[in-house]
């Protein structure tokens, strides 16, 4: 059975391109993820194809943020498919609407706390309160968490410090901003490595670019799992 630890990225063009990805990739990774960028371009019918007719878990990537009553009609019109995660923006209201729409469903809500693209700079522009990324996502998280959220997403430089909060027993932590030592970081500013991501604490890493702009996307994701299953990626406790 494949490491469902790692998820990869479909993030190409459209279903045909994540399609024939999928099938290079073949029984190597078991767990993708399907964002906004392929919302118009099949994204849905690609999710139910790798799921049905390939065996694959799917992570809805829309990181939907609206009003409560919006939010939980959403989830809950989403929550028909056969999916495994979806992805809410961490606010407490929004986190609760979302739980409410996936009531009933195996449909796992996590939480997005603070993009891996962004940096303190950028939180300044956007008016986010003062203080440093690592403590608000980690208060982001915690409330997250309080508001019913199944898991987060966060960095793995935060992965440490959300899974040492008491409310964050049991749940998930899913890490975006994943690349492999020498890989390229593209608009990433918040990373770290597949084996250091795990052994902090994250329970599921996302890797796009360095697989699926890979000239050999199987070699690249196996290689990936190599990383997970060696000795640099053991959790402490383990």
């Amino acid at each position: 059975m494949s490491d469902d630890r790692l998820i990869v990225a479909l993030d190409v063009a459209n279903a045909l391109q994540g399609l024939k990805l999928a099938e290079q990739i073949g029984d190597a990774v078991s767990f993708y993820k399907i964002g906004l960028g392929m919302l118009t371009g099949g994204g849905l019918a690609l999710a139910n194809e790798l799921k049905a007719e390939h065996g694959k878990r799917i992570f809805l990537d829309m990181k939907l943020f609206d009003i409560g009553a919006t939010v939980e009609n959403a989830v809950r019109g989403l929550a028909q498919f056969d999916l495994d995660f979806l992805t809410v923006h961490g606010d407490p209201y929004v986190v609760k609407a979302a739980k409410e729409g996936a009531a009933g469903k195996d449909l796992k809500i996590l939480a997005v706390t603070i993009l891996t693209s962004l940096d303190r700079e950028d939180l300044d522009g956007a008016l986010i309160k003062e203080g440093a990324i690592r403590d608000l996502v980690q208060e982001r998280a915690g409330k997250a968490f309080e508001a019913g959220a199944d898991g987060v997403i966060a960095s793995p430089q935060e992965a440490a410090l959300i899974r040492a909060l008491p409310e964050a027993k049991g749940r998930l932590i899913v890490t975006p901003g994943v690349r492999p030592a020498g890989a390229d970081l593209g608009d990433q500013k918040r990373v770290a490595t597949p084996a250091n991501a795990i052994a902090d604490g994250a329970d599921h890493i996302v890797v796009g670019r360095p697989v699926w702009q890979s000239a050999d996307p199987k070699g690249a994701a196996q290689a990936i799992l190599d990383e997970l299953n060696s000795a640099q990626a053991r959790k402490p406790n383990a």
